[in-house]
């Protein structure tokens, strides 16, 4: 089957997330902590770099296909929920906190894909993505991002520290204050969304037909 750029960037954002999930769940003794927190970081921001170029190309070319649009949102949720699980079975400082996003992340987007399909199937309207489920998806990029990195930068922080001032310092494994502010705004805007989509289109959700 002959794809076009936007689906083929689709298909690799899809293959990555597996990549992610195997960098992410090796023991320590085969990839260090750190390094597999660069790694998959890296992985999942080029990730969502597709994302964002996949879409971009299909508008800008005229490449919209019945592919791409099946495939897109699968690949996104893969993505997300797929590193959400990487980070609750890495960061066990952070799983009362994983458990809670994947609830909610889960439940928001079973929600809204199946409220699209019936949308879409029964009055054959296209249900969009507005601002706030763009913001929404930038905030989870963010937030996900921000639990990878703020352990590395903690860890440069403190050889800095330690270089300049010739005194050992040693951050709290639980004390990740960027992590917490950016997960919670990523869950809020995540539950705002979510409403915000199933308030706009439940006039369409007739219980009699």
């Amino acid at each position: 089957m002959k794809m076009n750029l936007p689906n083929k960037l689709t298909v690799l954002r899809l293959c990555l997330v597996p990549v992610i999930l195997i960098v992410g769940m090796l023991p320590e003794t085969v990839i260090p902590f750190y390094v597999s927190c660069v790694l998959c970081a890296v992985l999942f921001i080029g990730t969502s770099v597709t994302d964002m170029l996949d879409g971009k190309i299909a508008r800008r070319d005229n490449l919209i296909t019945d592919f791409g649009k099946f495939l897109d949102p699968v690949a996104d949720k893969f993505m997300v929920i797929g590193t959400l699980f990487v980070i609750l079975y890495k960061f066990e400082n952070l799983r009362l906190l994983m458990i809670f996003t994947l609830i909610i992340v889960v439940f928001r987007e079973l929600a809204v894909t199946s409220m699209r399909l019936v949308v879409s199937t029964g009055e054959g309207i296209v249900v969009a993505a507005n601002s706030l489920g763009k913001i929404k998806t930038v905030s989870q990029v963010v937030a996900i991002s921000t639990v990878f990195l703020e352990p590395v930068v903690q860890l440069i922080a403190e050889f800095i520290v330690e270089a300049c001032k010739g005194v050992s310092v040693s951050w709290p494994t639980n004390v990740v204050p960027l992590t917490w502010i950016t997960m919670i705004f990523s869950l809020f805007m995540t539950i705002w969304s979510g409403v915000n989509y199933l308030k706009s289109y439940w006039k369409y959700l007739d219980p009699e037909k």
